[in-house]
């Protein structure tokens, strides 16, 4: 390649930038996560994917790990809405099994192959934390405990964001403590009875009681 093509070549990549180049590396770290999961993500792989540098790759993402998280999160980025069954244990159930079944999926597996190499990569424990969780769905989660404060299942003080993920916390912690493919629908049942519900309804105001 002449100096003159190569200068061509960077102009061309320099007039797509932005939210455009941006997704298509988004798109391209997707699809190879999706083809040969997180062990086989190389940003040379990606950048040639995408049409761009490996440069235009880490002005956006710092590390592997970055990118392949941002591109774990739009694969499975789905908006989850809150359930309405009328009870506040049904709307528990409902979504920590509908989260379920998401994560068994086969955006599950990625998931998986992301976790096992936390070990390896220091980094990646933080960008699953800050992105994946993000806010945990804490808006789904305080909406369903509201309405159960409104219907008086629980009081005021359970709506905390804390208190409101319990749950989701827990069921995470399933997959990635244990290494399990999929949550058996019993254990799910026993994070909302035996700790979700005794949690949400013994809160009281802070101070109280001693």
């Amino acid at each position: 390649m002449t100096a003159d093509q190569a200068g061509q070549r960077d102009r061309g990549q320099r007039r797509r930038r932005g939210a455009e180049v941006e997704q298509a590396i988004l798109r391209a770290a997707a699809e190879e996560l999706t083809e040969s999961g997180y062990p086989g993500l190389t940003m040379d792989r990606v950048a040639a994917r995408a049409g761009t540098n490996k440069n235009a790759i880490y002005r956006r993402w710092p590390n592997r790990a970055a990118l392949g998280v941002a591109a774990y999160r739009q694969l499975v980025e789905v908006e989850l809405a809150p359930p309405d069954t009328g009870g506040l244990r049904g709307d528990v159930l409902d979504l920590l099994r509908r989260i379920n079944r998401g994560l068994s999926s086969p955006q599950g597996e990625i998931l998986r192959g992301l976790l096992t190499s936390l070990g390896d990569e220091p980094e990646l424990l933080a960008q699953l934390q800050e992105q994946i969780g993000g806010d945990g769905g804490v808006a789904v989660w305080l909406t369903v405990l509201g309405r159960a404060v409104a219907r008086g299942e629980a009081p005021p003080e359970a709506l905390h964001p804390r208190v409101a993920t319990v749950a989701l916390t827990l069921l995470r912690n399933e997959y990635i403590t244990r290494g399990v493919s999929t949550v058996p629908d019993s254990v799910l049942v026993e994070i909302v009875d035996e700790v979700y519900l005794p949690l949400v309804r013994g809160r009281t105001p802070r101070g109280a009681g001693g």
